[in-house]
């Protein structure tokens, strides 16, 4: 068992806890590197896909998981970005070092102006808002046709830099890496917002928006802000699937991807960096598994594959349900109550990880 004495502030929001998880996270992200030398390409695809939702993930955890905000409309944000990049390639001839930035700015602008007129708005108020976002949002790239292509999508080029194309069937694996940085680049910026004034001030919103008033935090700005931010880190990963579908109509982010999102996030821990990794891998991998497993009966039973409708969609559902009734902590929740029981073991006590109420007394008659 380590044990880490803090003795100043800045011990306590240092980016590493200790040098040994500064350690074992290099070397993961060294592995991530190595990745591509050690399986196919097709397992690479599935790699870049993983990356490019927990990105999203994280968009989405931030406003959730740091912040205590409901959102069942991020799909909507994933398609401003995507749109909005292409299209800034496409007609105004960005290269795309300018285009993506630029896409996860318009769906940050775009989750501002969303969030002025629902920062007061709390709970299941607040995922209804949301949720009518994300159906009118698929109306309106049908409404603005001749720039979105409406219901017969639009192509996305294929990614240039430095006159160097990065495409998912031509270079798969450099495309990998290109994702990789960029999901490295949101890992520093996320965990750098919540050592930042403006992440304690998320924290304190989400645990009590009394308690944080009492501080002095101005509580509609910081959920404007956290909508802000969440909605750029999601337009960012929109622009990439965009990229990684190559093809992509107003059907492609639609309400179902709006509640994937929340899926990932839950099963994978709400309130941490890994769950967004741990639901994302879940989720892709999940439908590779269902496949193989269906094949492999099929051959046994010398029945075929038999294809069962809506058969991923149940089992995922059933995972939903299985997480917020037995561990809602998720994946990673529940990682580290094993951690924990071998650190502490024989002293490790039942009740260390029992949930806690999420309001406070003063909160009870709001």
């Amino acid at each position: 068992m380590r044990i880490v004495f803090k003795t100043s502030y800045d011990a306590d929001i240092r980016l590493f806890k200790h040098n040994a998880q500064a350690f074992w996270y290099l070397l993961l992200f060294a592995f991530a590197i190595l990745l591509p030398f050690l399986v196919s390409d097709f397992l690479i695809g599935e790699a870049t896909l993983v990356l490019i939702w927990a990105i999203c993930g994280m968009g989405l955890m931030l406003l959730v998981g740091q912040t205590g905000q409901a959102s069942l409309g991020h799909a909507a944000f994933m398609a401003v970005g995507a749109y909005s990049n292409v299209i800034y390639q496409l007609n105004f001839n960005m290269p795309f070092l300018l285009s993506f930035p630029l896409a996860g700015l318009t769906a940050g602008v775009a989750g501002a102006l969303v969030a002025l007129p629902t920062t007061r708005l709390h709970g299941i108020y607040l995922a209804i808002a949301t949720l009518a976002i994300s159906v009118l949002t698929e109306d309106i790239i049908i409404i603005l046709e001749p720039i979105t292509g409406g219901i017969a999508g639009i192509f996305a080029p294929d990614i240039e830099i430095f006159g160097y194309t990065f495409n998912r069937y031509g270079n798969p694996v450099e495309l990998y890496w290109l994702v990789l940085a960029i999901t490295f680049i949101v890992i520093y910026a996320y965990r750098n917002i919540l050592r930042s004034p403006t992440g304690r001030a998320f924290a304190a919103v989400r645990d009590s928006e009394v308690s944080a008033k009492a501080m002095g935090v101005n509580v509609a700005r910081t959920k404007m802000v956290a909508f802000a931010i969440s909605c750029t880190i999601t337009g960012l990963g929109g622009a990439l699937m965009g990229h990684f579908a190559t093809v992509f109509t107003n059907e492609t982010f639609n309400l179902i991807i709006s509640i994937t999102l929340l899926l990932i996030i839950v099963v994978g821990g709400l309130g941490t960096i890994h769950g967004a990794f741990f639901g994302s891998i879940v989720f892709v991998m999940l439908p590779l598994m269902i496949s193989l497993t269906r094949d492999a009966v099929g051959s046994l039973t010398g029945s075929g594959s038999i294809t069962i409708p809506g058969l991923e969609s149940g089992i995922f559902g059933a995972i939903l349900i299985g997480f917020i009734l037995f561990e809602p902590m998720g994946l990673y929740g529940r990682w580290l109550k094993i951690r924990t029981y071998f650190e502490l073991f024989p002293f490790y006590r039942k009740d260390m990880f029992r949930r806690q109420k999420s309001y406070l007394k003063t909160e009870r008659t709001r």
